[in-house]
């Protein structure tokens, strides 16, 4: 990239504005004007005012600082399979402006019934490598960082440093419990969600809690009853929504966190639980 002057990429903006929005088509322009990537053009829109028009559908809800805040976000997701797929889909759609994804794996044939990033034509492929190229077709403004290494205790540090949310999407619950060690010792909030069959649970953790602790404190060892149930395709989804909820949240500062407690989703019986931990303590 060249080094441009912002106020002139800024009066191409304004120029080519409708109403306070920034077409994608004039966004796309100036990048190729400015020789500018997506994400430079969006950053000096939000920082003045102008928001993009991918993100109109937000405003009664996020405003145009909100947005800004949220492109300046970088969210580490821990998975890129069930879960994760659903949650890097929807943090790009939503506008989060760096999202880091750690998975070691490729897609195989049993992935196709719920991962949202596989198609047989993928099979063999790894992970990281469909979700940037998700990504880049989705919102080319978000940069992906693909990761194809296991997240473990011994390079967690390095992994996650400078993430200011981790999301789990992992299926192990001996690596989810590191996972949230690692977290609070480098005092990075934690969004948790599991699935298995007709059955889900959220869970947000900050330093100096436990709750993903407490609800594994009977576990012995093994991955889980996800490996006697099975995932159809919506428990992925639903879970992973939630999730982003949370993360969006966290982000802007929101209340209202599934902090030192569970959100149990029943989706046979349509039932949802909440299952407290302790006294809620406010960030």
């Amino acid at each position: 990239m060249e080094e441009v002057d912002t106020e002139t990429v800024l009066k191409f903006i304004q120029e080519h504005s409708i109403d306070g929005l920034l077409p994608w088509t004039v966004q796309s322009k100036a990048s190729d004007i400015f020789n500018q990537n997506y994400g430079s053009i969006e950053e000096i829109a939000l920082e003045n005012g102008i928001l993009p028009a991918r993100y109109q559908r937000n405003r009664n809800m996020l405003s145009v600082s909100d947005q800004l805040q949220l492109f300046h976000s970088r969210i580490c997701v821990i998975g890129c399979g069930g879960l994760g797929g659903y949650v890097i889909e929807e943090l790009a759609r939503l506008g989060v402006g760096t999202i880091i994804t750690i998975d070691p794996d490729v897609f195989e044939e049993h992935n196709l019934n719920r991962q949202l990033f596989s198609s047989i034509n993928v099979i063999g492929k790894p992970k990281v490598a469909a979700a940037g190229l998700r990504v880049a077709e989705i919102n080319p403004a978000t940069k992906l960082v693909p990761i194809q290494s296991a997240y473990t205790p011994e390079n967690g540090k390095g992994l996650l440093l400078n993430s200011q949310v981790v999301v789990d999407a992992l299926d192990s619950i001996q690596t989810r419990l590191a996972l949230a060690d690692t977290c609070t010792e480098l005092r990075i909030p934690l969004v948790h969600g599991a699935i298995a069959g007709w059955y889900g649970h959220v869970a947000t953790q900050f330093p100096g809690d436990t709750t993903v602790q407490s609800i594994y404190s009977n576990w012995v060892q093994g991955r889980g009853i996800e490996q006697q149930l099975g995932n159809p395709s919506f428990t992925p989804a639903v879970v992973a929504s939630l999730q982003v909820a949370e993360v969006c949240k966290i982000i802007l500062g929101r209340d209202g966190l599934l902090r030192n407690r569970k959100l149990s989703i029943d989706l046979l019986e349509m039932e949802i639980h909440e299952i407290t931990y302790g006294d809620p303590i406010k960030p």
